[in-house]
Formats: C-alpha cells, sequence, structure tokens
C-alpha cells in the first residue's frame, strides 16, 4: 500500500543532529559504523543526507553526497521496520536520485537489495568482502611508518586522489584526524606511498582506508595500525574483491569474512587503481 500521499509524510535535509539519527539505525542494522562517523560524514556535504518524517516521527533516512562535479554517493538508506513496504522509503530514494542528477552515482548494496537497485540503473563493479580478525601483539611500527600529523595534508590528499573517483578533501581532513582514529603513513623519503586509518567503531575497531603502493606496505600499515590495541579486540577490514592481494593478507592474519556488498554504479566504473585498495573507507561513503 503506497501511503506517501499523506500530507504528514515530509522529506527534507537532514541537519547535523539528525544525521546521529542515521548512524544509531545503522548500529541497530548491525552495520557496526564508527564512533564518530556522523562529524566526518556531514563534513563531506552538509546538503547530503535526507531524512523523511511522518508526522514529528523520523521513519526514513538516506545520503545523496555529492564529490566534486560528477560524482555522488548513495548511502545510509534505512527505513524504520514498522514502515517498509509502504512507499515511503521508495519516494525518499528517488528524491535522493533527483539531487545527483547527471552524475555517476555509485553505493554499496547489500545482498537483499542488489536486484532492486538494477532496477534503478545501477550496475555490478565488484563485491566487496568484510574480513573479521582479532589483534594480536605486534612489533613497533617502522620509522618510515609516520603519525598523520607530520606530514602537511596537501601531500596525503595527493596521494589519495587517484583511489576515489573526485576529490574528498573535506571529508578526508575530518576523517584522518577524528577522535578515536589513529592514521598512519608509510614514507619513502618524502614521498607518501600508503597511508591507512582506524578507527573505535560501536563493535572494535575497522581499518580503512588501508591503500598501499604494494602488498608488503600495506601489511607494514596493517600491523603498525593495531600495535596498540588490547590484545584480541575485534578488527574489521573491507576489501574489495578483486583485489587478490588483499585477500591472501587478510586470510594471513588470520582473517574470516563475515558480510558482503556490491559495489555498484550507474555510469563506467571510475579508474581506481584496485589492486593498492587494500581497505576501503566506508560502506557509507564509499
Amino acid at each position: 500500500m503506497d501511503r506517501t500521499n499523506s500530507s504528514d509524510y515530509k522529506m527534507s535535509v537532514m541537519s547535523q543532529d539528525e544525521l546521529n539519527i542515521a548512524i544509531q539505525w545503522a548500529k541497530q542494522e548491525g552495520w557496526n559504523p564508527g564512533l564518530q562517523d556522523a562529524t566526518a560524514f556531514y563534513a563531506a556535504d552538509p546538503r547530503g543526507f535526507l531524512i523523511g518524517t511522518l508526522g514529528s516521527t523520523p521513519i526514513a533516512t538516506i545520503s545523496a553526497v555529492k564529490y566534486g562535479s560528477s560524482f555522488g554517493f548513495i548511502g545510509l538508506y534505512i527505513v524504520k521496520e514498522e514502515f517498509r513496504g509502504q512507499g515511503y522509503g521508495l519516494k525518499l530514494w528517488q528524491e535522493a536520485m533527483q539531487s545527483l542528477k547527471g552524475r555517476n552515482i555509485g553505493l554499496d548494496g547489500v545482498v537483499a537489495q542488489q536486484e532492486n537497485y538494477k532496477k534503478s540503473g545501477f550496475n555490478l563493479a565488484h563485491r566487496n568482502i568484510r574480513f573479521a580478525g582479532r589483534s594480536t601483539q605486534s612489533p613497533a611500527p617502522a620509522a618510515h611508518i609516520r603519525s598523520i600529523k607530520e606530514v602537511e595534508f596537501s601531500h596525503l590528499e595527493e596521494y589519495d586522489h587517484p583511489f576515489f573517483p573526485e576529490r574528498r578533501s573535506a571529508f578526508l581532513k575530518h576523517w584522518v584526524n577524528q577522535e578515536h582514529t589513529h592514521t598512519l603513513v608509510i614514507l619513502d623519503g618524502a614521498k607518501i606511498v600508503g597511508y591507512g586509518c582506524i578507527r573505535a567503531c560501536v563493535q572494535g575497531f575497522k581499518i580503512g582506508p588501508l591503500n598501499a603502493e604494494h602488498p608488503d606496505l600495506a601489511l607494514e600499515l596493517f600491523t603498525a595500525l593495531t600495535h596498540n590495541l588490547p590484545e584480541g579486540s575485534d578488527i574489521f577490514l573491507d576489501i574489495p574483491e578483486v583485489n587478490i592481494q588483499a585477500l591472501d593478507m587478510a586470510k594471513k592474519l588470520g582473517m574470516s569474512p563475515s558480510f558482503e556488498t556490491a559495489r555498484m554504479y550507474t555510469s563506467a566504473v571510475p579508474p581506481m587503481p584496485l589492486h593498492k585498495i587494500f581497505g576501503i573507507t566506508s560502506f557509507e561513503l564509499g
């Protein structure tokens, strides 16, 4: 039954406080968001988060974040369970898609929704697989692994650029410096050859992004990022399935697949070096 003609159903841009509603719902869905994700998400595009309310009650959320002039990403698409199947979510989805009209749009689709996304013009690029494991004792980081605080942000921004379809400077600046997050870069002289972030989540810690020029550097970064965790802490890493060396790394670290999504786009697959992406940033914002 479509009840969305009700004058009580309204759609609007979220405030930063309302974005916390979507993060809380993501927690309830078992998506395990980071403790401070909302601040970095909002910085990416303050008008990129929509909420549907029935009267004064929030019932649906979605993100439709714009990057640059050509790319957008859909995420945080959640309808409260008791309001599903009534057209509210679909109407909010259509509003989000309209806001990104003219752009190549990406998303990470859960298994149950992938066929629906195909009907909206999305095509499969590759699977992303979440690996789960536990931290172990590890040696102290090598001298060429440095804190983000020792590196000019503009250098990190330039290194990050090829790993994403558009520049994401505002988001990245908040993401790598947010509370309860540790960000490290690996240097070859003065040149960045890899970097990674680990952040505290509702359950354990997620690493992402984890980008490096070759697998040995990625493993060094992973080990350095987890060095100070209490032994036995839960760790999660989201890997593009096409990066076989990243899958091998996860298995060697004793990690196991726990969840998967389909990375999908409405236009051509962006030319990113997936063989250097050992951990994607997030399923919500790409």
